[in-house]
C-alpha cells in the first residue's frame, strides 16, 4: 500500500500476470513466448511489468513499438531478445546494435542503413520481415520480396531474416475466422516466397493474444500475446469462439487496479448542480465525495454521469462531468465514508468488480484502450 500522501495509484499483482503467463504457455506449449509491453504495457507501467517478468523463465521475448520503449526494457534488467514492432529512424541505427534489438522491417532503406552500420562495427543483427496478408498496415507485398532479398545478400551482418511475422486484421472481432484462414493462406504463400529467394526465416510468428487462445496453427514457432498478458480477453467473440471449442473458463486473471481518496466530501441541497455544464442535478439532499482523478489522467469524459466507483464495497455513481483533474461521486448511501477513503476506479472491493471491458462498455470503446490511455504519471507498485 503506498504513503498516504499519494492520492492516486495502480497496484500490479504478480500472482495475476504470472497466472496468465501460465495459461498463455499452456495454450502454445514448447513454444517461445513474445511479452507485448508496448505501449507502457499496455497502461500497466512498462518498468514494473518488466521486473515481474523477470522472474517468469517462461518469457523468451519482449516486444515493443518503439525504439524509446526497448531503452526502458534495457535499462529495467531485460537481458533477453527485444523484438521492435514499430519504426525505426534511421538515425536510430546505431541504438539498434548498442542496445542489442531484433527490429521489425518493412522498408528498404531502413534495411540498408542497419545492413552499412552493422558491417562497418562487424556486428550481426537479427530482424524480422513484416509480410503484408491483409491488414495493410506496416509490411511487404510479394513483388517487394526479390528487393529485400538483395539487400540481404549485399551486407554480411544482415544473412538473411532472423524471423517473418504478419498481424491478424479480423481474428478477434468475430466467430467468424473465415479472413484469418486467408490470411493464414497468404502468408504460407509468401513464405515460399522468401525460400525461393534464399532468405527463408529461422522462426515464423503471427499469434496475437486471440490466435494463441484460438488457432494452434498459427504458433508456428512463436506467439506474441499482448492484452491476455494483463488478464483480459481480447473480446467477447473469442472467449464465445474459446467456449464453443471446449476451452476452460478460468485462464486469465486482471493484473491491474486502479485506485484514489476522496480529498473532500459535500453535503449539498436538492435541485443543486453538479460540475461543468450543470448535466446533473440532485433530487434529493446528497452527500459527494471528489476525488482528484480526472480525463488527464485517463478516466474518459464519456464515462460522466454513466459510471460508477467503488467505495466501501459499494457503487458510488458519478454526478455531473468528469473533469480535467477531478470526478464527484454520491455517496449519500454509503456508511462510514471519510476523507481520504479509498476509491477503487477500476479493480475489485469485496463482491464489486469494475472491469476495463466494463468501462469500456460505458465509453463506448474496447478494453485495450482503457487500459492503454492511463497515464504513465500515475504512481504504480507491484504487489504479491
Amino acid at each position: 500500500m503506498p504513503p498516504a500522501k499519494k492520492l492516486q495509484w495502480i497496484e500490479l499483482s504478480q500472482k495475476a500476470m504470472h497466472k496468465n503467463i501460465r495459461s498463455l504457455s499452456s495454450l502454445a506449449p514448447n513454444k517461445l513466448l513474445a511479452a507485448c509491453v508496448k505501449a507502457n504495457a499496455y497502461g500497466h507501467g512498462i518498468t514494473e511489468t518488466v521486473k515481474i517478468l523477470l522472474e517468469n523463465n517462461n518469457v523468451n521475448y519482449l516486444t515493443v513499438h518503439s525504439m524509446r520503449e526497448a531503452i526502458k526494457c534495457r535499462r529495467a534488467g531485460w537481458r533477453k531478445q527485444i523484438m521492435l514492432l514499430g519504426p525505426v529512424e534511421l538515425c536510430d541505427s546505431d541504438a539498434v546494435l548498442e542496445f542489442d534489438i531484433e527490429p521489425v522491417v518493412f522498408n528498404t532503406k531502413f534495411l540498408e542503413n542497419i545492413g552499412k552500420r552493422a558491417d562497418k562495427f562487424n556486428r550481426t543483427v537479427r530482424t524480422h520481415l513484416k509480410l503484408e496478408t491483409g491488414t495493410n498496415r506496416q509490411g511487404i507485398t510479394e513483388k517487394d520480396i526479390a528487393k529485400f532479398a538483395a539487400v540481404y545478400k549485399k551486407y554480411k551482418s544482415l544473412g538473411k531474416p532472423y524471423g517473418a511475422s504478419t498481424h491478424f486484421a479480423n481474428i478477434e472481432d468475430t466467430t467468424n475466422h473465415e479472413y484469418a484462414e486467408y490470411q493464414l493462406e497468404q502468408f504460407h504463400k509468401l513464405l515460399q516466397v522468401m525460400t525461393a529467394h534464399k532468405i527463408k526465416p529461422t522462426i515464423r510468428h503471427t499469434a496475437s493474444s486471440a490466435a494463441t487462445i484460438l488457432f494452434g496453427k498459427t504458433h508456428f514457432e512463436m506467439v506474441r500475446p499482448g492484452i491476455s498478458l494483463y488478464g483480459y480477453w481480447p473480446s467477447k467473440e473469442t472467449y464465445l469462439s474459446h467456449k464453443l471449442s471446449g476451452g476452460e473458463n478460468n485462464l486469465f486473471e486482471p493484473v491491474l487496479t486502479w485506485k484514489s481518496r476522496i480529498t473532500q466530501i459535500k453535503k449539498v441541497e436538492s435541485d443543486s448542480f453538479i460540475s461543468y455544464g450543470c448535466t446533473y442535478q440532485t433530487t434529493s439532499k446528497s452527500k459527494i465525495g471528489i476525488i482528484p482523478v480526472g480525463y488527464y489522467d485517463g478516466y474518459d469524459r464519456a464515462l460522466s454521469n454513466k459510471a460508477y466507483l467503488l467505495i466501501n464495497g459499494k457503487r458510488a455513481p458519478i454526478r455531473g462531468r468528469v473533469c480535467m483533474n477531478l470526478m464527484m461521486a454520491d455517496i449519500t448511501d454509503i456508511p462510514k465514508v471519510k476523507l481520504e477513503n479509498e476509491v477503487t476506479l477500476l479493480g475489485c472491493e469485496k463482491n464489486e468488480h469494475i472491469t476495463a471491458n466494463r468501462i469500456a462498455e460505458w465509453a463506448d470503446t474496447i478494453n485495450y484502450e482503457i487500459l492503454a490511455r492511463l497515464s504513465g504519471e500515475i504512481y504504480r507498485e507491484i504487489v504479491p
